[in-house]
Parts: C-alpha cells; structure tokens; sequence
C-alpha cells in the first residue's frame, strides 16, 4: 500500500495557484524528499493531504485513507511537523507534550523523554520563552513521540543548528529503519541528497521530476572543469558554462567519447570530470525559458 498517493491533485485560492494536476506516490517505508523553494506549493500539497484544506479538484490518500473523508483516522497514524509551530503561550514544554499525546489518547511519556534527551530539550521551559530553534524541537517531539506511521515534515530543520540537525536525522533515518515512512519537504538540497532514496521536484504548483535522487542528482550528467578555458564549439550536451579565471567549466550530459574527441588537439594542463551536486542540477529545472512567475503558497 503507498503511504501517500494523489491523482491530478488541484488546489486554488481564487485566481491564486496552489498545486496542480500533482500525480505522486510514495511507498510505505520510503525516505522521500519533496523539493521547491518558498512558494513553489510544497505547504499547500502537506496542508491537503492532511485534510486541512480541501482540494479544489484531483483526489489523494494517505496511508489508505481519503483525503475528503475521516480526517481523524487519517491523521491518528501521522505525525506532522509544520514550518512554524505554534503552541499555547504560558505552557511549560512537558505540558504541550502531556497535551499533544492526550489528544491521541496516548501515554508517551518514554518516547517523549528519549526524544527531548537527544534533542537537549529542557521541558521545564516555557514555550514562549524559548527561542525559534527550541520551539522547533518541541514540534518535532510533538510529531514523532507517537511513533506514527508516517512522518510529514515541512521545513523541519530551520533554526536548529548544525549539531541539532545532525542530531535530527539521525532520529528520523532511527525511525525509519523502523518502518515509518518520512515524507521531507525542504528547500536544502542537501538534506534531501544526504538523507532521501527517491524525491520529487515541484516548481510553481506543478510536479516537474520525480524519482531516485541519484537520477534526479544528474545521471549521466558530469561536471567538467578545463584549465586552461578551451573551445566548446560543435560539443552537444553543454549547458551551465562557468567562464573561471584560468579555465572553463560546465555541466555535460553527452558521450564522453565527444568530449575526449573535442578537447583533443587543445592545449590543456587539467581536466575534472566529477559528479554535479543536486543544486547544481535542481537549479537546472528552474532556469528554463518556460519558467513563469505566479502566485503559489
């Protein structure tokens, strides 16, 4: 059973786009990865497929259940981590986590403490005195303490630093080596390549890529630095060219056998041919000439 499938999911807000004709599905025990940057609908395809918000066309099921129909079951085996957390001012951090857990109907006081170990969360802070970063840590104990099937999370790393994330993900790779499917939305590519098997790549609403990130991080394509700068002329398969002080480099989705055939004769002292980042090649999905402003959330 997919954890999560949509079919032609729309979403609008007036004349505003929200989401598009999304087609996706993600397998129970995935590590996936949902990739755009601010505004490109990754917020409004969570908020929906939570049922928060009603889609305008399309359908969608998470973990079995539809989207348009028992918003308690669905969200009973979820644990969802919104970009901003918000929580009832002049609680104590072990209340919001007694009350999150109530809400479930579930003693998780176990979890929650090994949780808030590995995350250095004092719960005898008040959540309006805590910083962005710790209100974070309370969200994401919020969302994993219950030990749900599936884990959505929507910017979860912002305002942690880098040994709380590290700290972080190591948690999310625990839980799912359990068998909990994560569903990561992020703007860093990073995480999405150092963390995620597949991904999908959105870009104003509309599904652009989707599969394993090692394709989506290039496949064939090689980035390749000449020293010094050399002709291209006549060599296919070239885009991204990088004029450098004392060379030239580009990314390259040919026949190395062109390559070798149109550097050969040149006067050249190095060449690097190595795999691109997925920035490098994310980046490439959103610099065509069909790229088109509007109004996403």
């Amino acid at each position: 059973m997919a954890a999560i499938e949509t079919n032609a999911l729309t979403k609008r807000y007036g004349k505003a786009r929200g989401v598009t004709e999304l087609t996706l599905r993600v397998e129970e025990g995935e590590f996936f990865g949902f990739i755009g940057p601010n505004g490109a609908g990754k917020s409004t395809t969570i908020r929906t497929l939570l049922g928060l918000i009603a889609p305008t066309a399309g359908s969608a099921s998470v973990l079995g259940h539809d989207v348009r129909g028992d918003r308690r079951a669905l969200l009973r085996e979820v644990g969802y981590l919104p970009s901003e957390a918000s929580f009832y001012a002049g609680m104590r951090v072990r209340d919001v986590l007694r009350f999150s857990a109530g809400l479930r109907g579930q003693d998780c006081a176990r979890e929650a403490a090994r949780l808030c170990d590995a995350l250095e969360l004092d719960v005898s802070r008040r959540v309006d005195e805590l910083s962005f970063g710790n209100r974070k840590k309370v969200g994401i104990v919020c969302a994993m303490q219950h030990r749900p099937r599936l884990l959505i999370l929507d910017e979860p790393t912002s305002g942690l630093d880098p040994l709380m994330q590290r700290a972080f993900f190591a948690l999310l790779r625990e839980q799912n080596e359990r068998g909990t499917t994560v569903f990561l939305s992020s703007h860093i590519l990073s995480e999405i390549q150092r963390n995620c098997t597949r991904a999908a790549i959105i870009r104003e609403g509309r599904l652009i890529a989707c599969g394993s990130v090692e394709t989506l991080s290039g496949g064939g394509t090689r980035r390749v630095t000449v020293r010094p700068a050399v002709s291209l002329q006549g060599l296919t398969g070239v885009r991204d060219v990088q004029t450098l002080e004392d060379g030239v480099s580009f990314l390259y989705g040919g026949e190395l056998r062109a390559l070798i055939d149109a550097l050969h004769g040149q006067a050249i002292s190095d060449l690097t041919v190595a795999e691109p980042s997925l920035e490098e090649v994310f980046m490439h999905y959103y610099t065509g000439d069909d790229a088109k402003g509007g109004d996403t959330r």
